[in-house]
């Protein structure tokens, strides 16, 4: 898993683990979620989006999602 940056007013950080298909979010005001069943696709789609903030909210309430911090 790698954790990528974000340029994005919204999202500071994203981490993708593949064989769990879980996509934790790290917002800029400091909040980190898990969300669960994300596709690789999802996840490729978030990092070229030209607003990942945008997209995000699209697609997110698709998915099952904790609460880390």
């Amino acid at each position: 898993m790698k954790r990528v940056r974000l340029g994005s007013s919204a999202i500071a950080t994203v981490t993708y683990d593949e064989e769990m298909r879980s996509l934790d979010v790290e917002f800029r005001g400091g909040d980190t979620y898990r969300y669960f069943n994300v596709s690789k696709s999802i996840y490729r789609e978030l990092l070229k989006a030209e607003s990942a903030g945008a997209y995000w909210n699209e697609v997110k309430d698709k998915f099952a999602f904790v609460k880390l911090n």
